[in-house]
Order: C-alpha cells, then sequence, then structure tokens
C-alpha cells in the first residue's frame, strides 16, 4: 500500500516537472502583456447606510478589460447586486434598491507581478433612481495556467449624490 502511495505521488510529481518545463524561467508563467480578459466574479457588498443598519448584499460581476501592455489596461467592469434593500440618501430620503446594476470605466494599472490598482468613473442603475460614481479599487492577478488566472478584489464606489459601498470578490479570469 505504501508503495503505491508513492509511485502516485511520484507520477504526480513528474506530471507536474514536464508541465512546469514548457514554461520559461523554470516554472514561472510568462506574463502575457496585450489583449482581451474576461472575468466571471461573485462577491459581497457592503452598503453603507447612515442611520440604518448597514446591509451586505451578494452580487455577481462579469468584467471586459483590454490590456495595452504588462501595465497598462482599460475595463468595463459591470457588477448587478441581487438582492433589494434600502438606502438613505444625504436629505435622509429613504429608498429601495431592487437589483441595482453597476457599471464603470476603469483604467487599470498592474504592478508588483499581478498587483492591478482601478480607477473609473461609473453608474449604478436602478429603475427609480440612479447615481453616478466614482471607483477605485485593488485587484490581485494570480495565474492557474497562461489563459486562467483567479483575481481576489476590493472596491470602493462612491456615489456622487447619495451613498457609498465596499466591494469584495472572488473571480475567475481568461486572457483571450
Amino acid at each position: 500500500m505504501k508503495r503505491n502511495i508513492i509511485v502516485c505521488i511520484l507520477i504526480i510529481l513528474t506530471i507536474f516537472r514536464i508541465n512546469a518545463q514548457d514554461h520559461k524561467n523554470h516554472g514561472e508563467i510568462e506574463p502575457l502583456g496585450k489583449g482581451f480578459r474576461v472575468v466571471g466574479i461573485i462577491g459581497h457588498t457592503l452598503v453603507n447606510n447612515e442611520g440604518l443598519d448597514n446591509v451586505f448584499v451578494p452580487s455577481w460581476g462579469l468584467d471586459f478589460e483590454y490590456w495595452f501592455n504588462h501595465n497598462w489596461g482599460i475595463g468595463l467592469h459591470n457588477d448587478v447586486e441581487i438582492e433589494t434593500f434600502v438606502i438613505k440618501k444625504s436629505e435622509n430620503e429613504e429608498i429601495e434598491r431592487v437589483n441595482p446594476l453597476v457599471l464603470t470605466l476603469d483604467a487599470l494599472y498592474q504592478f508588483a507581478n499581478g498587483f492591478v490598482i482601478t480607477l473609473g468613473p461609473g453608474i449604478e442603475l436602478e429603475k427609480k433612481e440612479s447615481f453616478y460614481l466614482f471607483r477605485v479599487g485593488i485587484e490581485y492577478e494570480k495565474d492557474i495556467s497562461q489563459s486562467f488566472y483567479i483575481l481576489p478584489n476590493l472596491f470602493l464606489d462612491q456615489r456622487f449624490d447619495g451613498y457609498n459601498t465596499w466591494n469584495i470578490g472572488l473571480g475567475i479570469g481568461m486572457r483571450l
């Protein structure tokens, strides 16, 4: 039994070693520069409500990005918050939000071997009232293969006429 386990471990290590030799720099995946990327994200949004309870809302995201080179890109980031909740605007008016859709156009800057800073304007669309916003965030791209990567992220969306939210999520991306 022990011998079978040792043989299986050796086979697995050999497969990983052969696969790793396909890449340059002894197993490190060479960073890819320009091109399109698509990311699917699942996350939660913390809605900061002054005077009301803060709410964690589940969210789904779909991002479309184009990278000009290894460091600079632009992205259309789309999130839908999949719950109904109430916010308090700056005039102490309460508004019900039903599955708002957040769209942002972000400048992307990658540094320090995988960290990405995102900055950009956007809009939160909802049938009763929409808000313009500005997004600031950080992501970390961790390669799984040359085409796929995982992407934990953290964003602050500051609405100009309303409230702000913090988004935390985990995505799976694909380089096209």
